[in-house]
């Protein structure tokens, strides 16, 4: 009884079919549409299907589920865009099944305490064990676990030398016009 009282209060009301005609945008000719000027359109809607709310039942099934949280793409930069770490080791790793090669990476010991596997971008480095650098989000496609770039050109880390494109990236400074 309850449950019956309560759809009744909380149905939507139905319109008349003189109310409900009244809203529904009129066509007219496209010949006098466009001799009309353009303030004289009718609007669009965006959306092509309508949108319907909640059934009572839905609720009572239990249909709204509030949305997981994202998964964080790197986790210790806790909401930062970069942050300032020490290197603790510096070495080569391997790339992912189809590529190959030595992919350049660095443990770094962030500012908060965690250490992390980032990845030094360009041709060459000059950082070692205790250099201090900058770390950026970015993982490298290839390498597994590593999420994290360092930031070339800042702190200890130099920039990639000769570099003509791109170099903004590399930390690399315009060449002197000859």
């Amino acid at each position: 009884m309850p449950l019956q009282f309560l759809r009744r209060v909380l149905r939507p009301p139905i319109l008349s079919v003189a109310v409900r005609s009244q809203t529904r945008p009129v066509c007219a000719p496209i010949a006098t549409l466009l001799k009309a000027s353009p303030s004289a359109l009718p609007a669009r809607s965006f959306s092509a299907s309508t949108t319907r709310d909640t059934t009572l039942n839905q609720i009572a099934r239990g249909c709204r589920h509030m949305q997981r949280e994202r998964k964080r793409r790197s986790p210790a930069l806790i909401n930062r865009p970069e942050m300032k770490g020490v290197c603790v080791k510096v070495g080569t790793t391997k790339p992912k099944k189809p590529n190959s090669g030595e992919r350049k990476i660095a443990r770094v010991r962030l500012s908060n305490g965690k250490v992390v596997t980032a990845y030094i971008p360009g041709e060459g480095h000059n950082i070692q064990q205790h250099s201090v650098v900058l770390v950026r989000g970015g993982r490298a496609q290839d390498c597994p676990g590593v999420k994290y770039h360092l930031v070339r050109g800042s702190l200890d880390l130099g920039g990639v030398g000769n570099r003509l494109t791109s170099r903004s990236k590399y930390g690399t400074k315009k060449p002197k016009a000859a």
